[in-house]
């Protein structure tokens, strides 16, 4: 095998460019046509890497040795032979570290891996590398102490989203075309939105298992692959989905759509969001589709309520676990400010309270589905505001500061979490300034093909394949 230094070198950043533009499962094609060169797409995506994460810090592992051997063990027929991707940081994956944006996990490497990466590695995708991340999830943003703030590839100065923060700007930026995510309240949604990308979180139950058993994950969180086309993000849903998942057909005939523009919290999105949305709705109704002014049905206030009595118990069980672990080191070197403040805040909670939060999770899905016996499809915005400045969702902000500022944030996509039904959100609009805004799609349970269909549709209708952020071409990146 061509030795590190050499190969890095000889993969010019035109080349990588060019590589870089082909979809997922574009790269694979042109791998198994003979176009390309096996080694190709891989060391594409080292290049790019190499050359563009610098000013974005999208990527905290490299893991380039491991991608270049793993090239020669992969059968030729699997269906995304030798295409590049990056795991997110929390993922478990033999030999790879764990880290999950913590000083806590610093040094923890995976010895295992779950049923998700055994699917990953069934399609022939090849790690090159992991991505940033908040600290074990709990932002909607990317500014873990640990290794500093994600940058939006679109303004260097505003937040990527979390907390799936890194992946979504490496598959922004082509770094690589696809990178693990996952979602308990909007964590591939939201970055995907804020970076300019699309973000599909299916079904409850419909991937394979990705991590050990807890009630709150199992019940509010999904994982999937961040991609820039349809087709990519359509394959992933399949791949990863359970043989037992029972996915509803897609509608034969137009869908009727209700934009729902109100938070969970009450209230519109901002003007320049609330904008973009009506400007989709318009787009949705030129394709025939019947699109309404409606809003969604169910109760804003115990679904808000539930949410902020559900997050610090995740908080709470990391304070817990670190704390009897580590039993002569302060917890404040091991946490965030953020982390153990939820901790705190768990302290305060009732028995009753939390029984009533818990039976929101259930009177949420009915009223949904109740809802969507109406209509197909909820349009809604996916963040309340525009991507915000870098340290407005910062962990060490003011503890009560952070807590409002990041659920008027995040109001939109915990919803669904909550309900457990399919949620995407595409790249089709733009705020002024050309800042990345998402329109977020949402069904009721197992309707992930509806979405899916409707998606590949869009796009179709209203390309975005060739929309980059401007650091993203070499002319501006620069060559190795």
């Amino acid at each position: 095998m061509t030795d590190t230094v050499s190969m890095a070198t000889n993969m010019a950043a035109d080349q990588a460019w060019e590589i870089a533009q082909h979809d997922g499962c574009g790269q694979a094609e042109l791998v198994r046509s003979g176009e390309i060169a096996p080694q190709a797409p891989v060391e594409a995506a080292i290049a790019r890497i190499a050359a563009l994460d610098g000013p974005v810090n999208a990527v905290s592992h490299r893991a380039f040795a491991h991608a270049r051997a793993a090239l020669t063990g992969i059968p030729a027929d699997a269906p995304r032979a030798r295409v590049p991707y990056l795991l997110k940081a929390s993922l478990e994956y033999p030999g790879f570290p764990t880290v999950s944006g913590s000083r806590a996990k610093r040094d923890v490497v995976a010895t295992r891996g779950w049923p998700i990466a055994d699917r990953f590695d069934a399609a022939g995708l090849v790690p090159v590398g992991m991505s940033t991340m908040p600290e074990f999830g709990l932002l909607a943003t990317g500014e873990a102490l640990l290794y500093g703030p994600t940058r939006n590839p679109w303004d260097a100065d505003r937040s990527a989203g979390g907390s799936s923060s890194g992946a979504a700007v490496a598959v922004a930026m082509g770094m690589v075309p696809f990178a693990h995510a996952s979602d308990a309240a909007g964590s591939i949604r939201m970055p995907a939105s804020n970076c300019g990308i699309i973000g599909f979180k299916a079904s409850r139950g419909f991937n394979v298992r990705a991590r050990a058993q807890h009630w709150i994950d199992d019940t509010l969180c999904s994982d999937g692959l961040f991609a820039r086309s349809m087709r990519d993000t359509a394959w992933a849903a399949r791949f990863l989905r359970p043989a037992d998942a029972r996915a509803l057909p897609a509608p034969d005939r137009r869908l009727r759509i209700a934009v729902d523009l109100d938070a969970m919290h009450g209230g519109e999105a901002e003007a320049a969001v609330a904008d973009v949305i009506r400007s989709v709705a318009a787009k949705c109704a030129q394709l025939g589709h019947e699109v309404e002014m409606r809003p969604v049905r169910y109760d804003r206030g115990a679904a808000f309520d539930a949410l902020g009595l559900l997050w610090p118990y995740l908080g709470g069980d990391l304070c817990d676990h670190y704390a009897a672990a580590n039993p002569d080191t302060p917890l404040s070197d091991l946490l965030e400010p953020w982390t153990i403040g939820l901790g705190e805040r768990r302290a305060t909670i009732s028995p009753d309270e939390l029984a009533a939060a818990l039976g929101v999770i259930g009177s949420v899905r009915q009223e949904l589905t109740e809802f969507h016996a109406e209509f197909d499809v909820v349009l809604s915005p996916v963040n309340r505001t525009v991507p915000p400045k870098l340290g407005v969702l910062a962990p060490d902000r003011a503890f009560d500061d952070l807590w409002h500022a990041l659920f008027d944030y995040m109001s939109y996509t915990p919803l669904h979490n909550m309900a457990g039904t399919p949620s995407i959100t595409l790249p089709i609009a733009t705020a002024p300034g050309q800042l990345p805004v998402g329109a977020l799609f949402s069904g009721g349970p197992g309707s992930d093909e509806m979405l899916l269909a409707l998606g590949k549709e869009l796009e179709a209708a209203f390309p975005w394949a060739n929309r980059w952020p401007p650091a993203a071409h070499p002319q501006q990146a620069g060559s190795q």
